[in-house]
């Protein structure tokens, strides 16, 4: 069976990486893309690359009939989602690749985001898309919020030792380094080329990253109790890709074993022998993650690093690991391609 995509927003990075990603999905055909300022324009005019694909043009939402559509991603900006998920047939599955679903309290998206939500029958609806610990839930669901990059793989490295017991809790500090195409396509003076070629700098510094509000709700259920990390990224002058470093409090042969068990049979998450780190290029194009574990010369504290693509295993990837889930495919469907190299 083909399944009918629409892609809304497919005019940004995340939805051209999804349509990439669906060019050799075996079961689904993509039959709308919406792009409301690019409207009327073929998708190869926006993104060249995908000049070989025989594509629907670029529309806005409203001439979109989803009677047609069995899944929709929903790659739309912030605080959009929610007024367009909510005109969707009940028949339509949806997978948002925004902020707008991430968090289950009305209070904290008002808090991160600084606006009331204007869907809470809707917020109340959706599942959490980390595919690897919401799998079951996400089968069953009409509606996945997918996380955000940097709340991924933060998640992939810390979750298991969490969850485990095998760290102190109180002493987590956790350092991103993040590609640029993570802060999406439209024009902004810090990401100019002069102002970002060989330069690195440190943003959201002191806890104002909104990522922290995943990570706050995410590692609090896990443990039973309130916990929150140090968390800094970085914007570093690369086009793709996510490096977290994790410094934290317990024996590193226990954390090795704690994250070997957790990802033991998942088919991502590739954790790699004691002492080894992964690298961004291991994994550039593609929907894996590569965990490393290193022991530290201080006794007791132990480094942990992950690498993952931004825009895939981060958002799109992960979306349609997501669908083929709530398609009832298997997960791993049209995902398969290695990394680019080099």
């Amino acid at each position: 069976m083909t399944y009918k995509i629409a892609i809304l927003g497919a005019s940004g990075y995340t939805g051209a990486e999804l349509v990439r990603l669906i060019a050799t999905h075996p079961q689904m055909e993509i039959v709308a893309l919406s792009g409301d300022r690019k409207a009327g324009m073929a998708m190869h005019e926006v993104y060249p690359h995908l000049r070989h694909m025989d594509l629907p043009a670029l529309c806005k939402i409203d001439e979109i009939d989803f009677a047609d559509v069995d899944l929709a991603f929903c790659a739309l900006p912030h605080a959009t989602s929610q007024a367009v998920i909510k005109t969707l047939p009940a028949t339509t599955k949806v997978v948002d690749l925004s902020a707008d679903f991430r968090l289950r309290d009305a209070d904290e998206f008002e808090k991160w985001y600084g606006k009331p939500h204007s869907a809470t029958d809707l917020q109340a609806e959706a599942v959490y898309g980390l595919t690897e610990f919401y799998r079951e839930k996400i089968k069953t669901a009409r509606l996945v919020a997918g996380t955000g990059c940097n709340a991924a793989t933060g998640q992939f490295v810390l979750r298991p030792l969490i969850a485990a017991g095998v760290i102190d809790f109180d002493q987590i500090i956790l350092d991103l380094k993040v590609a640029v195409s993570g802060a999406g396509r439209s024009l902004k003076e810090h990401l100019l080329y002069g102002e970002l070629e060989d330069n690195a700098f440190a943003y959201a510094i002191g806890g104002q990253h909104r990522h922290l509000g995943e990570f706050d709700q995410e590692f609090s259920a896990i443990a039973g109790r309130p916990v929150r990390i140090q968390f800094t990224p970085h914007l570093i002058p690369s086009t793709r890709g996510i490096l977290a470093t994790a410094y934290v409090h317990g024996e590193a042969g226990a954390v090795h074993y704690a994250l070997a068990d957790a990802y033991r049979d998942e088919p991502f998450i590739k954790v790699l022998p004691t002492g080894q780190a992964p690298n961004m290029k291991h994994v550039r194009g593609s929907n894996f993650c590569h965990i490393g574990v290193v022991a530290d010369r201080l006794e007791n504290r132990t480094i942990v690093i992950a690498a993952l693509d931004n825009l895939t295993k981060g958002s799109s990837g992960q979306a349609i690991q997501n669908a083929n889930l709530m398609l009832g495919l298997d997960e791993t469907t049209g995902l398969m391609n290695a990394p680019v190299f080099p």
